[in-house]
């Protein structure tokens, strides 16, 4: 696999709160230089990076992150807003306290309300693994699927534990045909890109790929 068809699959990524615009700007150079699927920012930074590269870009930004306790009404507000400040891909966050309680219909019936502001744009949902049980993760699958969601992915990168191939192939037997996968935090390494991809994820999320990719150390997400 060589490194164009690894980084056409990453998402390459900055949520640091102390970000700045001249990081930003890095980034977004990079996505473009490199062709990755996409560049992943703060939604505080959407509208300007927007008027800077216009359609040069493919803008995805965050909902509810990192922690996904926020309601779904101001989760609602905050995805329209970055669709309206030119963001086209968004990655949400459950509400991990009610996997935790079992009150998997409310996560489906959020997901559901995302998808809908999202209209035809691409809706990720973080279920963050590191926080679930197996039995937790299962049912998961099933509200993403339910929801219309685009993507199931692994983790935010700022929870205790990153992508693990175990939970990918967990994903591939219960969230269904419709429902792509995306990796997240934690990939250190070339190889463990292509396994990650080699696995079935359509998606990486990491900011290390381009770095990594050509001759660089990874970080932390």
């Amino acid at each position: 696999m060589d490194n164009s068809t690894i980084l056409s699959k990453v998402d390459h990524t900055l949520l640091s709160p102390t970000a700045s615009w001249t990081q930003i700007v890095a980034i977004c150079d990079e996505a473009i230089q490199y062709k990755t699927a996409s560049v992943c920012i703060p939604p505080t930074y959407v509208k300007a990076v927007h008027k800077e590269y216009g359609g040069k870009l493919n803008i995805c930004t965050v909902i509810g992150f990192p922690l996904g306790y926020s309601s779904t009404a101001s989760k609602v507000l905050e995805l329209e807003e970055a669709l309206a400040n030119g963001a086209s891909e968004f990655d949400v966050v459950i509400n991990i306290a009610n996997a935790k309680n079992g009150s998997f219909d409310a996560i489906t019936s959020e997901l559901t309300k995302l998808k809908k502001a999202a209209d035809s744009k691409i809706l990720k949902v973080i279920i963050e693994c590191c926080y679930l049980t197996i039995a937790e993760k299962i049912a998961l699958c099933k509200c993403v699927a339910d929801s219309g969601a685009d993507y199931i992915k692994t983790s935010t990168g700022f929870g205790t534990g990153g992508a693990t191939i175990e939970d990918i192939r967990l994903f591939k037997q219960h969230v269904g045909p419709n429902v792509k996968i995306k990796a997240a935090g934690g990939m250190k390494t070339r190889e463990d890109f292509i396994a990650f991809i080699n696995e079935g994820c359509d998606r990486l999320g990491t900011s290390s790929a381009v770095r990594i990719l050509t001759g660089g150390t990874a970080d932390n997400y």
